[in-house]
């Protein structure tokens, strides 16, 4: 390390640390700092994470770090994925970033179910528009959340089916925002829909990598690779130091402001190996939950469409049955994997993946080992709320897809993820309800943020990449 003490040390490179750190060092104030940023992973180009994928040899994979190999998962029925690299897991996303819903914030008050959060859909609004700028996201102008003006990027074009239920449902029905390039820019490709967006064939969807943003290239930071952050010293309220280990060694680095931006798995064993004793910390990890359905149509074939998720459908998401059921946002996918197998019937298909919102659950929690660096991950059961939400989907889909000549629907199992970790440091106005208040500041160390998804009061069925970024440029801008 270059400095005994730090301004500002940031744990993760990832879409929360990143984002937040494009902010700070925005701000006038910022203009001479000394900012460390210590990765857990290794850079690990999108060129070669190609290769692997096409079966050839690359010396980077050695960087490679499944995420079974980073977690004590202890039921496996529960998939968690997630990337330890630089840019953390924008290398395995795929690129979808509708905003969340304006009364996602307020269940509790509107609906009497789970908790409000303490910052609005209102506060959020701009630094909305700030990432999806960063982002350079494809949407279209009208949309089911309050948003003016054009998106960066215009839309993806619809299928036939997305055409049909658009005119039926107007801005309910939307091409859906995503940072899958919908033309070609300078530094990504458009979006040929291969539906491996994983490992984006065309480099089309946004990274931290590819998204030029500039931070890691900044001389006021210093970034060290390798380095696994297991927990804090803290000194009468204040964290003093960083604690690590570096090829073998432990060490510790000082700082005056500390971020933590890795998962909320890693976020909240550090938490816990630092001694925090706030009864919510590492509670109510979750995610939503998804099923896929087929919809076998007669005598229509679904062509056309120019990316994977190629609209949202928000016709059960809103509305006074949150009081008892789950929102769902509806996925439509346009992956050429689902055909039928009769014949002269291969396109008469839609594919939605339904996403209901789920509950925190202080039973699923993360917990600390004897192994420091691995967190334990205890995931038990969904809400009872989040399961009612699929019977009322079942019951209410056949009336939304009247339009369409239905000819049968095949509802599968649901799914083992969706790709998003939630929860272990929720937000709230106090700390008896949460970890970090509004601006994601921890409510006993003061010059702590702690980034991420992993604050989410609520789940929410949309994506949730968009909104934490919102978050970690609402929360820069507490700094000075």
């Amino acid at each position: 390390m270059k400095y005994s003490q730090y301004d500002l040390i940031v744990v993760g490179t990832g879409f929360a640390s990143s984002f937040f750190l494009k902010k700070y060092l925005s701000k006038p104030g910022s203009k001479n700092k000394k900012v460390l940023v210590l990765e857990k992973g290794h850079f690990y180009p999108h060129s070669e994470r190609l290769k692997v994928e096409k079966g050839l040899p690359s010396a980077y994979q050695k960087y490679a770090s499944p995420w079974q190999e980073n977690i004590v998962n202890l039921n496996d029925k529960k998939v968690w994925q997630f990337t330890t690299a630089h840019g953390g897991s924008s290398n395995c996303w795929w690129g979808c970033t509708p905003r969340f819903m304006p009364n996602d914030f307020k269940l509790k008050s509107l609906y009497g179910v789970g908790q409000d959060w303490p910052v609005s859909y209102n506060e959020l609004d701009p630094y909305y528009y700030e990432a999806e700028e960063l982002m350079i996201v494809s949407g279209p102008e009208n949309t089911p959340f309050p948003r003016k003006g054009k998106y960066p990027l215009p839309p993806h074009t619809f299928s036939l089916v997305d055409k049909i239920l658009h005119h039926k449902y107007g801005n309910q029905y939307i091409s859906q925002p995503t940072a899958r390039a919908s033309r070609q820019l300078a530094h990504r490709n458009g979006c040929l829909a291969y539906s491996t967006c994983h490992t984006c064939p065309v480099n089309a969807k946004f990274t931290i990598e590819n998204g030029n943003m500039g931070v890691y290239e900044d001389k006021r930071i210093e970034i060290i690779y390798g380095c696994d952050v297991y927990s804090l010293e803290t000194v009468n309220d204040m964290v003093k130091n960083v604690l690590f280990q570096h090829d073998g060694k432990e060490l510790s680095a000082s700082g005056e402001v500390i971020v933590l931006g890795a998962n909320p798995f890693f976020n909240s064993n550090i938490l816990l190996n630092a001694g925090d004793k706030n009864p919510l910390t590492g509670r109510g990890i979750g995610e939503q939950l998804g099923m896929q359905v087929q919809i076998y149509l007669d005598d229509l074939k679904n062509v056309g469409g120019s990316s994977w998720v190629n609209a949202n459908g928000y016709m059960l998401y809103d509305g006074d049955h949150r009081k008892d059921f789950a929102a769902c946002l509806i996925e439509v996918n346009n992956a050429p994997y689902y055909i039928r197998v009769e014949r002269g019937k291969y396109l008469n298909v839609a594919s939605f993946r339904m996403v209901f919102e789920d509950l925190p659950i202080n039973s699923n929690h993360v917990a600390i080992t004897s192994n420091k660096l691995k967190p334990e991950v205890h995931f038990k059961e969904r809400s009872e709320y989040a399961l009612k939400g699929i019977e009322n989907m079942k019951l209410k889909l056949p009336g939304v897809l009247s339009c369409l000549p239905v000819e049968k629907i095949i509802y599968q199992d649901t799914e083992p993820n969706e790709g998003h970790i939630i929860g272990g440091t929720r937000m709230s106005n106090d700390k008896n309800n949460g970890v970090v208040d509004k601006h994601l500041i921890h409510h006993q160390y003061r010059n702590l943020f702690v980034l991420g998804a992993g604050a989410f009061t609520t789940y929410g069925p949309s994506n949730p990449t968009l909104t934490l970024c919102a978050l970690s440029l609402f929360a820069a801008d507490k700094v000075f």
